[in-house]
Order: structure tokens, then C-alpha cells, then sequence
């Protein structure tokens, strides 16, 4: 249907839909994203949530946006500003605005316009767009409302029920734009209504509808834009969310370990999908149980694994803190368990729908004792596959609780994810206890990695007992023996010391950098973003980014040191700089810090580092 009109390849391109939390703007923006992926772009992705349960509709706190990123090439980061916005109503052009590029195209619902909806939207006039200063012929103007009641005519829907289709129109209008395949989305729509066939015809008609929209009048000046795919390796793909990923490596590390997999967990936001996709689960042998609270997650999963499961609990930041004591738990009693941490907006219940890095330092240190335990920090929403599967050996294979921390960005987001094959990815072998201790074996003996042997509970001769309260290092049995405490303490922490983790890798101009620059976890693709904007400018920038913090790279030291100018940039007031500072001596880093419960701005952040270079 693209017959006739001016194509032009572009390299990347921005979208953002926006709308009321009811509109449905996850929804197009995620078969949008999926679409781009299987076609084999690069993406990346960001919604955004309002923070309220239910704000009012057409009200400037309920927009609710979903952002993509998608290029011929690998793109790191949602972008800063959009090329097109879909604003579905007054309240989505006035907050979202903002977002958009000084050329970008607009695409606006008239019907959602009207005098009421200005008002509710804050605007002093009916001119909205003059108010706003936006050039009429950047507008795709539609009465997009009514055309779906028309094509909906004759479905017997109620008009509350059209309604919800309305962000099919947008969506089959930006795939006109910009030459995506409608039979991948039918077959998205086909597959998410399965059990509801009337609506997936209705959806699937109000794409076209909204395809041929943009055909019929060539909006966008004729314009219609493909993204070629470039250096893409050849595999699978699909568009995959951090959380669903979280779930796929976790499933992909019980099956390589022979395991059942278990998971205790309390619904909260932004963790609860991964109980979602896990509950699915149940014929590959996953084990869900939604607990009456946090500490009853994790305390279910200590028992899980006492009893020879890979066991997990989910959370964020809040049910850290009333995990706290269960995860304690897990460390005297050094049983393998993998909590994960997708971090939220704080303190308290603080901005649960958005994204920060301000757990970190309660997941090295919030709990009483001496409670050393490993943690890896996920670095995109498709390494949260790899980041799941890392930490389950890591505990398995040590005999620990480890933390997995993502965070609402990347937990959220989503990207365009190769289906790994299994075969390639490295063993995972828990340290059994050997038949050969049979009858002179006790709980905290060790083997040669200081790591204490698993007896899984159904063994003759390998009976036991664990608790909360110290063992002694050779019998088992409770110990109050100040030298004994002593020896454990040490024992458990030269256990996480010993763990092997790669090293951290430099990326840039290593060798001759002006500065480097240092992150961790889901802050990965908005620093390598800033890094190449830099080096295009003809500056010589590093970036060393820390997937694994606790036990440190050996090489951490030996890399920070090496540049005379460093800048540790992360979502908090400087956790991960102190860290460092603490554990690398004469250790003195520049500091970028934004706590604002959304991603970095990469045009932001190449000013600050360019400053620090000046």
C-alpha cells in the first residue's frame, strides 16, 4: 500500500504514545515495539506510569506514556525527545509535549479536544495549539474518536467497548507511517484475544482502519519511513520486557542445575510481573506460591531450598526492608536463594510506578550481623535474562543467598532479545555432599572453595538440622563460643570473597580516555549513549559500567585508578561512589547524581562530563 510514495530510510526513530492510564498506550506502544523487533530492528523501550491508583480521567496526573526507541542499528536508550507523538487527549499534548523534538510530528484525537477536555487539561483558550506555540502543519489532526465508532459500527459493541479501541487507530497509523507489517500485529492481537475472538476482529479492524487513515490522506506530507535492520546476528527475536526476562532466566537456570524451581513472592510494584510470567509456568515444573507478606515470600523460599529447590523470592525496595531477617536467615544458615530487588522510587511508598538506584546500599548492608552477601545489578531489560540466570549459579554453586537487582526502567522497558540457546550457556553444579562422607559428615563442613556441602533432605544418613542461631564450625550443633563466631564470620565472608566474576570491561577510548565514565545496572545504555555523543565530538571518553558489585571485579581497582579523571554517575545521592571509596584506596571520583524517578537525560549528562573534562 506504500505504492507511489516518497519512502525514506531513516537510521533510528522515537515514538511516544500518550494518553489517559486507560487508553491503552502500553498496549499500542508494546505491539509497536514487538513489531520493530521481529522485524529486526534495535529497541528500547520506556513506559510510564502515572503514580496514581486511578487518577481522574482527561487529568494531567493520569497520562500514561510508553516510549520507544527503534533502529537500523543497536540504540541504547528510549531517547530524550520523540519524532512522533501520539498525544490522545488535551492532558497527554500538555505534559508530553515537552518530550517531543522542536520537528516532531503530532498526532492528535480531536474528539478528545473539546471545551471540557482544555479545561481539565489546564489550557487558558481554545487555540491549544497556538498556546503551546506548535506549528499546525507538524499536526496529524483526526477525528480519530468518531472514526472508530464508524468502522465499529456494525459489531454489536457498546460504545464503552469501542472505546478501548481507540489506540488501535493510533497504532495503525503510525505503522503506516512508518511501514511496519500489519500481519504481525493481527497475529499479535489474535494471540493476546484468543480466548476473545470478537475482540481481537474488532482491534484488528481498527488497526487497518487507522492504517489506511494514514494512506488514504498521506499524512505526514507523503511521507512514509523504514528502518533497515543492520549487523543484526541472525536468530530469533522478540520484543522482551526485564521482568519477563528476569523469569525466562531463572526457568533457564533450574533447567540447567535438574531443579524444581520455587518461587515465594508478594505482589508490589514494579516486581509483581515476574510472578505473573512464572505462574504460567507450571508444566516446566515452576512452583509459584503468592504469600500473605514479604517476610512469609522469603521465608517460604528458606524453606524451599532447605528442601533441594532452586528457590526465589521478588520484591522491590520496601519488601527489602521486611525481608531484611529472612534473608539473615539464608546467610547463617547458607542456603542458596536468589532475591531479587527491582528498585522503585523512595523512601517509604514514595513513587512506586517510578525508577531509581537507592537500594544499594541496604542490599550490601541492611541487615544486623556480619550478613555478607553477593549482588549483581541487571544492565539492560534483555541482560536480565543473563543477569537471572548468573545469580542462580552464583548461589547454587556457593551456597549463598545472592541479591539481583533491576529496577523499574529496565524492568519495565523492554528490547529486542535473540532466544539464547541453552547448550552454550556454562554448567550450574550445587556442591552435594559426596556419598563417601556418609556417616562422618556434618552440617558446615566445607569443600575445597570454603563452600559448605548441600544435603537436600530424603538422603539416609545425612539427616540434619539448620537455624538461626550460630553452629559450631565442626559439629553443627549451637555454639556460643566467641572463638567459633569469630571463625564463621569469617568463613561466610571469605566465602562471598572467593566468588570468580568477570572483569570489569573498559568500553571507549580505554587506552588514552579524558575521563571515564562509571555506572551500574539499568543506567548502562543513557551512559554509553553519552560516551559515543562525546567521542563523536572529538572527546576521548571511557565507560566502565559494574554489572557485579558484591564481591567487586579483581581489575575494579587497577581501572579506576588508571584515568586521572573519573565520574561515578547513578539514580541516587552517591551510594555506589561510596562503595567504591570504601573499597578502593585513595579513591576520589567526580559524582553525577539525579534523583527523579526517571531514566537520564543524555543531553544532560554530556554537559556534566564535558564540564568535568573543561
Amino acid at each position: 500500500m506504500t505504492e507511489g510514495l516518497n519512502i525514506t530510510n531513516l537510521h533510528d526513530v522515537v515514538v511516544l504514545f500518550a494518553g489517559d492510564s486507560g487508553d491503552g498506550m502500553q498496549l499500542a506502544g508494546n505491539i509497536f515495539s514487538t513489531v520493530s523487533a521481529t522485524a529486526g530492528n534495535s529497541i528500547s523501550t520506556f513506559p510510564n506510569y502515572p503514580a496514581d491508583i486511578r487518577a481522574p480521567q482527561g487529568s494531567l496526573t493520569g497520562v500514561s506514556g510508553f516510549q520507544v526507541h527503534i533502529g537500523a542499528e543497536q540504540v541504547y536508550t528510549p531517547g530524550d525527545l520523540c519524532d512522533v507523538l501520539v498525544a490522545m487527549n488535551a492532558a497527554a499534548l500538555k505534559t508530553q509535549y515537552c518530550h517531543a523534538k522542536p520537528n516532531a510530528t503530532i498526532i492528535i484525537d480531536t474528539d478528545s479536544f473539546q471545551a471540557a477536555d482544555l479545561k481539565k487539561a489546564a489550557f487558558a483558550t481554545d487555540d491549544y495549539l497556538g498556546e503551546m506555540g506548535i506549528d499546525p502543519d507538524r499536526v496529524i489532526s483526526c477525528r480519530l474518536t468518531q472514526m472508530v465508532k464508524d468502522a465499529l459500527a456494525d459489531s454489536g459493541m457498546d460504545q464503552k467497548a469501542m472505546m478501548k479501541c481507540r489506540n488501535m487507530f493510533a497504532l495503525g497509523l503510525v505503522c503506516w507511517l512508518f511501514d511496519r507489517d500489519l500481519n504481525t500485529v493481527f497475529n499479535f492481537l489474535r494471540e493476546k484475544f484468543s480466548k476473545k475472538p470478537a475482540i481481537a476482529k474488532a482491534n484488528i479492524k481498527v488497526v487497518q482502519a487507522g492504517y489506511d487513515y494514514g494512506h488514504n490522506t498521506h499524512s505526514a506530507a507523503a511521507n512514509v519511513h523504514r528502518i533497515e535492520s543492520k549487523h543484526k546476528v541472525p536468530g530469533r527475536y522478540m520484543d522482551i520486557t526485564g521482568n519477563k526476562a528476569t523469569a525466562y532466566g531463572l526457568i533457564a537456570a533450574a533447567e540447567k542445575a535438574g531443579l524444581k524451581l520455587y518461587l515465594g513472592s508478594y505482589p508490589i510494584t514494579p516486581a509483581t510481573d515476574i510472578l505473573h510470567e512464572l505462574s504460567k509456568h507450571k508444566s516446566l515444573g515452576v512452583v509459584t506460591v503468592q504469600c500473605e507478606d514479604e517476610i512469609a515470600g522469603c521465608a517460604s523460599a528458606v524453606g524451599a531450598s532447605f528442601a533441594g529447590a532452586l528457590a526465589v523470592t521478588s520484591t522491590s525496595g520496601p519488601g527489602i526492608c521486611l525481608k531484611s531477617e529472612a534473608m539473615n536467615l539464608a546467610v547463617i544458615m547458607e542456603l542458596p536463594i536468589v532475591v531479587i530487588d527491582v528498585q522503585r522510587g523512595g523512601p517509604a511508598t514514595g513513587l512506586p510506578t517510578k525508577s531509581e538506584q537507592t537500594d544499594l546500599l541496604q542490599v550490601l548492608f541492611g541487615r544486623n550481623g556480619e550478613s555478607p552477601m553477593p549482588v549483581i545489578a541487571a544492565t539492560s531489560p534483555t541482560d536480565c535474562f543473563d543477569a537471572a540466570y548468573d545469580a542462580c549459579k552464583i548461589a547454587l554453586e556457593n551456597m549463598t543467598p545472592v541479591v539481583l537487582m533491576t529496577d523499574a526502567y529496565i524492568a519495565n522497558g523492554s528490547g529486542a532479545f535473540r532466544l539464547p540457546e541453552l547448550s552454550k550457556y556454562p554448567a550450574i553444579k550445587p556442591p552435594y555432599v559426596p556419598e563417601e562422607l556418609k556417616g562422618t559428615w556434618t552440617p558446615y563442613q566445607r569443600n575445597e572453595n570454603g563452600v559448605r556441602y548441600w544435603a537436600v533432605p530424603g538422603r539416609e544418613g545425612f539427616e540434619h538440622i539448620l537455624g538461626g542461631l550460630e553452629k559450631d564450625s565442626q559439629t553443627g550443633v549451637i555454639s556460643t563460643n566467641p572463638e567459633n563466631h569469630n571463625l564463621m564470620t569469617k568463613l561466610r565472608q571469605q566465602k562471598v570473597d572467593n566468588i570468580s566474576v568477570p572483569d570489569v570491561e573498559v568500553l571507549g577510548d580505554k587506552d588514552d580516555a579524558e575521563l571515564l565514565i562509571v555506572g551500574f545496572g539499568g543506567t548502562f545504555g543513557h551512559l554509553h549513549a553519552a560516551m559515543d555523543e562525546m567521542r563523536e565530538q572529538g572527546k576521548k571518553v571511557a565507560l566502565a559500567h559494574f554489572k557485579y558489585i558484591n564481591p567487586l571485579p579483581k581489575n575494579t581497582g587497577e581501572v579506576l585508578k588508571k584515568y586521572d579523571k573519573v565520574v561515578v554517575a547513578e539514580q541516587n545521592m552517591g551510594q555506589f561512589a561510596a562503595y567504591l571509596r570504601m573499597k578502593i584506596d585513595a579513591f576520589v571520583p567526580y559524582q553525577f547524581n539525579e534523583v527523579k524517578g526517571q531514566p537520564f537525560i543524555v543531553k544532560e549528562l554530556v554537559e556534566a562530563f564535558t564540564k568535568i573534562i573543561q
